[in-house]
């Protein structure tokens, strides 16, 4: 079964900040995923992103205690978007990530070393049956996402696809 974590630039004012709207509207972006994906609009991560987000709070100084909301900001980030009592219950989970947010994310995106996460925690993540490459294409794809919709300061719409 796959499972996929889908993301979703848009712009926070053809957003309406409703459950119901933004399943709509991240379905038919789901259905076009190929298209958006190709425009630089959307992108997902099927079942991993648990450790994508691993690979980002790796990013930690050695010893820093401290939490960095900014590094689980790609991934996690945002708020949720909560079911409204006419929402169909079966709709799934969402989050949504505002603009100053996602700004927030991209110059985090941008700054890390891929490679300096990756000797930190590669070999924990081989175990796992995880590639240096599969991971390095997820954050390519975030990196790329992230910069282009802080660019243009939009949100980022997340919907978990079962």
């Amino acid at each position: 079964m796959s499972i996929y974590l889908h993301f979703r630039a848009v712009a926070m004012a053809e957003i309406r900040d409703d459950h119901s709207w933004l399943a709509a509207f991240m379905f038919e972006a789901w259905e076009n995923r190929v298209t958006e994906y190709a425009a630089g609009l959307s992108c997902s991560i099927n079942k991993g992103w648990d450790f994508v987000n691993d690979l980002y709070t790796a990013a930690a100084p050695a010893g820093d205690t401290a939490v960095d909301d900014t590094r689980t900001l790609p991934v996690y980030g945002g708020r949720p978007v909560p079911h409204t009592p006419e929402a169909d219950p079966s709709d799934p989970p969402m989050m949504l990530l505002e603009p100053h947010e996602v700004s927030a994310a991209a110059r985090f995106l941008s700054a890390v070393s891929f490679d300096e996460l990756w000797a930190v925690v590669g070999a924990t993540f081989t175990a796992f049956g995880w590639t240096k490459e599969e991971l390095l294409h997820h954050h390519r794809d975030l990196e790329a996402l992230y910069g282009r919709a802080a660019t243009a300061g939009h949100a980022v719409v997340k919907v978990v696809w079962a």
